[in-house]
Protein backbone atom coordinates (compact mmCIF):
# COMPACT_ATOMS: atom_id res chain seq x y z
CA UNK A 1 0.00 0.00 0.00
CA UNK A 2 1.40 3.35 -0.86
CA UNK A 3 0.22 6.70 -0.07
CA UNK A 4 1.82 10.09 -1.45
CA UNK A 5 1.26 13.69 0.71
CA UNK A 6 2.01 16.60 -1.31
CA UNK A 7 1.63 20.61 -0.48
CA UNK A 8 4.80 22.60 0.64
CA UNK A 9 5.84 26.18 1.03
CA UNK A 10 4.88 27.05 4.14
CA UNK A 11 4.24 24.52 7.64
CA UNK A 12 0.86 25.59 6.87
CA UNK A 13 0.98 22.77 4.35
CA UNK A 14 3.56 20.90 5.91
CA UNK A 15 2.74 19.83 9.22
CA UNK A 16 -0.90 18.38 9.05
CA UNK A 17 0.30 16.49 6.52
CA UNK A 18 2.94 15.17 8.75
CA UNK A 19 -0.20 14.70 11.64
CA UNK A 20 -1.99 12.94 8.91
CA UNK A 21 1.15 10.87 7.89
CA UNK A 22 0.95 9.94 11.79
CA UNK A 23 -2.65 8.90 12.15
CA UNK A 24 -1.55 6.64 9.14
CA UNK A 25 1.30 4.38 10.67
CA UNK A 26 -0.92 4.35 13.70
CA UNK A 27 -3.74 2.94 11.69
CA UNK A 28 -1.81 0.67 9.96
CA UNK A 29 -0.29 -0.54 12.99
CA UNK A 30 -3.54 -1.19 14.15
CA UNK A 31 -5.03 -3.10 11.56
CA UNK A 32 -1.65 -4.79 10.64
CA UNK A 33 -0.96 -3.63 7.31
CA UNK A 34 2.41 -4.43 7.01
CA UNK A 35 3.28 -3.05 3.43
CA UNK A 36 2.61 0.69 4.38
CA UNK A 37 4.63 3.09 2.40
CA UNK A 38 4.05 6.73 2.26
CA UNK A 39 5.96 9.36 0.43
CA UNK A 40 6.10 13.15 0.42
CA UNK A 41 6.36 14.97 -2.94
CA UNK A 42 7.50 18.56 -3.16
CA UNK A 43 10.34 20.86 -3.75
CA UNK A 44 11.60 20.73 -0.56
CA UNK A 45 11.40 18.27 2.10
CA UNK A 46 10.44 20.94 4.51
CA UNK A 47 11.37 19.08 7.77
CA UNK A 48 13.42 15.95 6.81
CA UNK A 49 13.93 14.40 10.68
CA UNK A 50 10.08 15.20 10.68
CA UNK A 51 9.59 12.88 7.97
CA UNK A 52 12.40 10.26 8.79
CA UNK A 53 10.90 10.03 12.09
CA UNK A 54 7.20 9.40 10.45
CA UNK A 55 8.68 7.00 7.90
CA UNK A 56 7.80 9.37 5.41
CA UNK A 57 10.17 8.93 1.75
CA UNK A 58 11.02 12.83 0.44
CA UNK A 59 10.21 12.88 -3.53
CA UNK A 60 11.97 15.84 -5.06
CA UNK A 61 9.79 17.35 -7.47
CA UNK A 62 10.96 21.16 -9.12
CA UNK A 63 7.65 23.27 -8.60
CA UNK A 64 6.68 27.24 -9.84
CA UNK A 65 5.10 29.45 -8.04
CA UNK A 66 2.48 31.38 -10.31
CA UNK A 67 2.13 34.51 -8.58
CA UNK A 68 -1.25 36.97 -8.45
CA UNK A 69 0.73 40.05 -9.19
CA UNK A 70 3.18 41.00 -12.30
CA UNK A 71 6.68 39.54 -11.89
CA UNK A 72 9.84 38.66 -14.08
CA UNK A 73 9.79 35.19 -12.30
CA UNK A 74 6.13 34.22 -13.24
CA UNK A 75 7.88 34.02 -16.66
CA UNK A 76 10.72 31.40 -15.72
CA UNK A 77 8.74 30.09 -12.81
CA UNK A 78 5.80 29.08 -15.56
CA UNK A 79 8.57 26.82 -16.89
CA UNK A 80 9.72 25.71 -13.88
CA UNK A 81 5.78 24.69 -13.28
CA UNK A 82 5.60 23.27 -16.62
CA UNK A 83 8.95 20.74 -16.15
CA UNK A 84 7.49 19.94 -12.38
CA UNK A 85 4.55 18.75 -14.06
CA UNK A 86 6.49 16.10 -16.45
CA UNK A 87 8.74 15.06 -13.73
CA UNK A 88 6.20 14.86 -11.51
CA UNK A 89 4.13 12.99 -13.49
CA UNK A 90 6.89 10.01 -14.21
CA UNK A 91 7.68 9.90 -10.68
CA UNK A 92 4.39 9.15 -9.48
CA UNK A 93 3.99 6.61 -12.16
CA UNK A 94 7.01 4.88 -11.06
CA UNK A 95 5.55 5.09 -7.07
CA UNK A 96 1.77 4.83 -8.70
CA UNK A 97 0.26 5.26 -5.74
CA UNK A 98 -2.89 4.49 -4.22
CA UNK A 99 -4.45 7.42 -3.37
CA UNK A 100 -2.69 11.11 -3.29
CA UNK A 101 -3.67 13.33 -0.08
CA UNK A 102 -2.82 16.80 -1.24
CA UNK A 103 -2.88 20.35 1.00
CA UNK A 104 -2.69 22.39 -2.03
CA UNK A 105 -0.38 25.38 -2.67
CA UNK A 106 1.86 25.60 -6.48
CA UNK A 107 4.29 22.37 -4.52
CA UNK A 108 1.73 20.20 -5.04
CA UNK A 109 0.56 21.19 -8.78
CA UNK A 110 3.09 18.30 -9.78
CA UNK A 111 1.68 15.19 -7.86
CA UNK A 112 -2.16 15.87 -8.54
CA UNK A 113 -1.60 16.93 -12.11
CA UNK A 114 0.01 13.31 -12.24
CA UNK A 115 -2.53 11.82 -10.24
CA UNK A 116 -5.21 13.54 -12.60
CA UNK A 117 -3.68 12.00 -15.69
CA UNK A 118 -3.20 8.32 -13.94
CA UNK A 119 -6.46 8.71 -12.39
CA UNK A 120 -5.25 8.21 -9.12
CA UNK A 121 -7.60 8.60 -6.45
CA UNK A 122 -6.88 12.27 -4.73
CA UNK A 123 -7.99 13.05 -1.24
CA UNK A 124 -7.75 17.24 -1.12
CA UNK A 125 -7.72 19.19 2.65
CA UNK A 126 -8.09 23.28 2.44
CA UNK A 127 -6.84 25.13 5.55
CA UNK A 128 -8.53 28.06 4.71
CA UNK A 129 -12.12 30.06 4.81
CA UNK A 130 -11.42 30.76 0.99
CA UNK A 131 -9.93 27.56 -0.99
CA UNK A 132 -6.70 28.24 -3.08
CA UNK A 133 -6.56 28.61 -6.53
CA UNK A 134 -4.74 24.86 -6.71
CA UNK A 135 -7.00 23.53 -4.16
CA UNK A 136 -10.45 24.58 -6.52
CA UNK A 137 -9.15 23.10 -9.54
CA UNK A 138 -7.72 20.12 -7.84
CA UNK A 139 -11.51 19.72 -6.43
CA UNK A 140 -12.99 19.22 -9.46
CA UNK A 141 -11.71 15.74 -10.14
CA UNK A 142 -10.63 14.99 -6.16
CA UNK A 143 -12.39 12.05 -4.80
CA UNK A 144 -12.55 13.50 -1.32
CA UNK A 145 -12.45 17.18 -0.39
CA UNK A 146 -11.90 17.78 3.40
CA UNK A 147 -11.89 21.47 4.69
CA UNK A 148 -11.08 22.99 7.97
CA UNK A 149 -13.52 25.60 7.83
CA UNK A 150 -17.72 25.39 7.29
CA UNK A 151 -17.28 28.85 5.00
CA UNK A 152 -15.23 26.76 2.47
CA UNK A 153 -18.10 24.65 1.53
CA UNK A 154 -20.03 27.05 -0.80
CA UNK A 155 -16.78 26.94 -2.91
CA UNK A 156 -16.62 23.87 -3.42
CA UNK A 157 -18.58 20.38 -4.95
CA UNK A 158 -21.12 19.84 -1.95
CA UNK A 159 -21.71 15.85 -2.59
CA UNK A 160 -18.06 15.48 -1.59
CA UNK A 161 -17.16 18.10 0.54
CA UNK A 162 -17.17 17.06 4.47
CA UNK A 163 -15.80 19.61 7.49
CA UNK A 164 -13.14 18.03 8.82
CA UNK A 165 -11.26 20.56 10.77
CA UNK A 166 -7.48 20.91 10.61
CA UNK A 167 -5.08 18.14 11.06
CA UNK A 168 -2.71 19.01 14.07
CA UNK A 169 -0.15 16.95 15.59
CA UNK A 170 -0.76 15.17 18.68
CA UNK A 171 2.91 16.45 20.18
CA UNK A 172 1.30 19.94 20.21
CA UNK A 173 -2.54 19.46 20.83
CA UNK A 174 -2.04 20.66 24.37
CA UNK A 175 0.22 22.87 26.38
CA UNK A 176 2.74 21.06 29.01
CA UNK A 177 1.20 21.33 32.65
CA UNK A 178 4.61 20.40 34.66
CA UNK A 179 7.33 22.35 34.21
CA UNK A 180 6.46 24.91 31.34
CA UNK A 181 7.46 28.02 33.55
CA UNK A 182 10.83 27.12 35.13
CA UNK A 183 11.24 25.89 30.98
CA UNK A 184 11.48 29.42 30.16
CA UNK A 185 12.43 30.79 33.91
CA UNK A 186 8.82 32.45 34.49
CA UNK A 187 7.25 33.22 37.05
CA UNK A 188 3.69 32.30 37.70
CA UNK A 189 2.76 35.30 39.34
CA UNK A 190 2.82 37.45 35.95
CA UNK A 191 0.94 36.70 32.97
CA UNK A 192 2.29 35.60 29.59
CA UNK A 193 1.80 36.66 25.92
CA UNK A 194 2.88 34.64 23.46
CA UNK A 195 3.58 36.02 19.89
CA UNK A 196 3.48 33.96 17.03
CA UNK A 197 4.02 35.05 13.34
CA UNK A 198 3.99 32.06 11.80
CA UNK A 199 6.57 29.53 10.16
CA UNK A 200 8.20 32.20 8.07
CA UNK A 201 7.96 35.16 11.35
CA UNK A 202 6.04 38.05 10.34
CA UNK A 203 8.23 41.40 10.12
CA UNK A 204 5.46 43.70 10.40
CA UNK A 205 4.22 42.10 14.00
CA UNK A 206 8.39 41.73 14.75
CA UNK A 207 8.65 45.72 14.53
CA UNK A 208 5.32 46.60 16.03
CA UNK A 209 5.88 44.10 19.54
CA UNK A 210 9.49 45.42 19.78
CA UNK A 211 8.28 49.16 19.81
CA UNK A 212 5.39 47.98 22.54
CA UNK A 213 7.92 46.01 24.45
CA UNK A 214 9.01 48.73 27.11
CA UNK A 215 5.31 48.91 27.92
CA UNK A 216 4.49 45.60 27.39
CA UNK A 217 7.27 44.18 29.72
CA UNK A 218 6.31 46.52 32.47
CA UNK A 219 2.99 43.62 33.13
CA UNK A 220 3.77 40.72 31.00
CA UNK A 221 5.82 38.15 30.22
CA UNK A 222 6.43 37.92 26.44
CA UNK A 223 7.47 34.79 24.53
CA UNK A 224 8.08 35.76 20.94
CA UNK A 225 8.94 33.68 18.06
CA UNK A 226 10.52 35.43 15.63
CA UNK A 227 10.68 33.32 12.27
CA UNK A 228 14.02 32.13 11.80
CA UNK A 229 15.57 34.54 8.92
CA UNK A 230 14.28 37.63 11.17
CA UNK A 231 15.76 35.86 14.79
CA UNK A 232 19.15 37.59 14.51
CA UNK A 233 17.73 41.39 13.81
CA UNK A 234 14.56 41.27 17.12
CA UNK A 235 17.58 39.78 18.90
CA UNK A 236 20.02 42.13 18.50
CA UNK A 237 17.36 44.96 18.59
CA UNK A 238 15.30 43.63 21.85
CA UNK A 239 18.90 43.41 23.77
CA UNK A 240 19.74 47.13 22.93
CA UNK A 241 15.94 48.16 23.78
CA UNK A 242 16.30 46.38 27.31
CA UNK A 243 19.53 46.58 27.95
CA UNK A 244 19.38 48.45 31.09
CA UNK A 245 15.79 47.24 31.87
CA UNK A 246 15.56 45.29 35.21
CA UNK A 247 12.56 43.40 33.76
CA UNK A 248 14.96 41.78 30.40
CA UNK A 249 14.63 38.41 32.00
CA UNK A 250 10.80 38.34 30.76
CA UNK A 251 10.67 38.86 27.42
CA UNK A 252 12.37 35.58 25.25
CA UNK A 253 12.89 35.69 21.74
CA UNK A 254 12.83 32.42 19.94
CA UNK A 255 13.59 31.53 16.24
CA UNK A 256 11.66 28.78 15.77
CA UNK A 257 9.32 26.55 17.97
CA UNK A 258 10.04 23.22 17.78
CA UNK A 259 7.69 20.30 19.70
CA UNK A 260 8.98 20.37 22.84
CA UNK A 261 9.06 24.70 23.02
CA UNK A 262 5.32 24.37 21.65
CA UNK A 263 3.94 22.51 24.15
CA UNK A 264 6.27 24.74 26.85
CA UNK A 265 4.65 27.73 25.08
CA UNK A 266 1.57 26.82 25.39
CA UNK A 267 1.43 25.59 28.63
CA UNK A 268 2.42 29.37 30.14
CA UNK A 269 0.85 31.14 27.96
CA UNK A 270 -2.59 33.55 28.35
CA UNK A 271 -2.74 35.58 25.41
CA UNK A 272 -1.99 34.26 21.96
CA UNK A 273 -0.78 36.81 19.33
CA UNK A 274 -0.99 35.14 15.79
CA UNK A 275 -1.61 35.44 11.93
CA UNK A 276 -4.22 34.24 10.10
CA UNK A 277 -3.14 30.83 9.09
CA UNK A 278 -2.92 27.34 10.19
CA UNK A 279 -1.81 28.03 13.44
CA UNK A 280 -5.31 29.19 14.56
CA UNK A 281 -5.81 25.71 15.09
CA UNK A 282 -3.28 25.04 16.90
CA UNK A 283 -4.01 28.21 19.56
CA UNK A 284 -7.67 26.63 19.22
CA UNK A 285 -6.64 23.00 20.57
CA UNK A 286 -4.66 24.88 23.60
CA UNK A 287 -7.86 26.82 24.74
CA UNK A 288 -6.00 30.09 24.98
CA UNK A 289 -7.31 33.29 23.88
CA UNK A 290 -5.85 35.08 20.99
CA UNK A 291 -5.13 37.77 19.00
CA UNK A 292 -5.11 37.16 15.35
CA UNK A 293 -3.62 39.60 12.78
CA UNK A 294 -4.34 38.70 9.65
CA UNK A 295 -1.82 39.56 6.22
CA UNK A 296 -3.94 42.56 3.97
CA UNK A 297 -3.24 41.32 1.30
CA UNK A 298 -3.17 37.73 0.83
CA UNK A 299 -4.54 35.16 -1.68
CA UNK A 300 -8.15 35.63 -2.49
CA UNK A 301 -7.90 37.47 1.33
CA UNK A 302 -7.95 34.53 3.00
CA UNK A 303 -6.49 35.66 6.20
CA UNK A 304 -8.76 38.07 6.53
CA UNK A 305 -11.58 35.62 6.12
CA UNK A 306 -10.34 33.15 8.13
CA UNK A 307 -9.51 35.53 11.19
CA UNK A 308 -13.03 36.82 11.14
CA UNK A 309 -14.44 33.38 10.87
CA UNK A 310 -12.27 32.87 13.81
CA UNK A 311 -13.67 35.69 15.72
CA UNK A 312 -17.04 35.42 15.62
CA UNK A 313 -16.84 31.64 17.90
CA UNK A 314 -15.57 34.32 20.59
CA UNK A 315 -12.73 32.17 20.58
CA UNK A 316 -10.65 35.51 19.66
CA UNK A 317 -10.42 39.23 18.82
CA UNK A 318 -9.24 40.62 15.18
CA UNK A 319 -6.35 43.71 14.94
CA UNK A 320 -6.06 44.89 11.17
CA UNK A 321 -2.38 45.15 9.92
CA UNK A 322 -3.51 49.44 9.43
CA UNK A 323 -4.32 49.42 13.28
CA UNK A 324 -1.67 47.75 14.69
CA UNK A 325 -0.07 49.83 16.91
CA UNK A 326 1.80 49.74 20.24
CA UNK A 327 -1.10 51.35 22.11
CA UNK A 328 -3.93 49.54 20.29
CA UNK A 329 -2.02 46.02 21.07
CA UNK A 330 -0.95 46.77 24.93
CA UNK A 331 -4.66 48.14 25.71
CA UNK A 332 -6.35 45.19 23.86
CA UNK A 333 -3.97 42.82 25.88
CA UNK A 334 -4.67 44.47 28.94
CA UNK A 335 -8.24 44.49 28.29
CA UNK A 336 -8.32 40.92 27.88
CA UNK A 337 -5.82 39.86 31.03
CA UNK A 338 -8.30 42.22 32.97
CA UNK A 339 -11.45 40.42 32.02
CA UNK A 340 -10.95 36.68 33.83
CA UNK A 341 -14.61 36.28 32.55
CA UNK A 342 -14.21 36.76 29.22
CA UNK A 343 -10.97 34.98 28.78
CA UNK A 344 -13.05 31.86 30.54
CA UNK A 345 -15.44 32.86 27.70
CA UNK A 346 -12.89 32.62 24.54
CA UNK A 347 -10.94 29.48 26.21
CA UNK A 348 -14.46 27.18 25.87
CA UNK A 349 -15.08 28.70 22.40
CA UNK A 350 -11.26 27.74 21.17
CA UNK A 351 -12.02 24.25 22.73
CA UNK A 352 -15.47 23.97 20.71
CA UNK A 353 -13.96 24.90 17.87
CA UNK A 354 -11.52 22.35 17.87
CA UNK A 355 -12.03 19.25 16.33
CA UNK A 356 -8.93 17.13 17.09
CA UNK A 357 -9.72 13.73 14.69
CA UNK A 358 -8.68 15.59 11.64
CA UNK A 359 -6.02 13.61 10.98
CA UNK A 360 -7.72 10.23 11.47
CA UNK A 361 -10.77 11.25 9.54
CA UNK A 362 -8.65 11.94 6.66
CA UNK A 363 -6.43 9.01 6.99
CA UNK A 364 -8.49 6.38 7.88
CA UNK A 365 -10.37 7.76 4.70
CA UNK A 366 -7.26 7.41 2.54
CA UNK A 367 -6.87 3.75 4.14
CA UNK A 368 -9.79 3.05 2.83
CA UNK A 369 -9.25 3.70 -0.69
CA UNK A 370 -5.91 2.23 -0.84
CA UNK A 371 -7.51 -0.87 0.38
CA UNK A 372 -10.02 -0.88 -2.76
CA UNK A 373 -7.02 -2.02 -4.97
CA UNK A 374 -5.78 -4.57 -2.97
Amino acid sequence: MKILLTGGGTGGHFYPLIAIAEELNVIAQKEKILDLKLYYMSDSPYDKQMLFNNRVTYVAVPAGKLRTYSSIRNFFDMITACLGAIVGLLKLFTIYPDVVISKGGYASFPAVFGAKVLRIPVIVHESDSHPGRLNLWTAKFARHIAVSWPEAVEYLPKEKTVLTGQPVRKSIQHGASDGAYEFFNFSKNKKTILILGGSQGAEIINKIILDALPLLIEKYQIIHQTGVKNFEDVNLRSNFILEKNPLKSSYKAIAYLNDVTTKMAAGVADVVLSRAGSTIFEIASWGIPSIIVPITNSNGDHQRKNAYNYARTGAGEVVEEINFKPHVITALIDKLIKDPKLLTQMKEHAIAFTKLDAAYVIADEAIKIALEHE
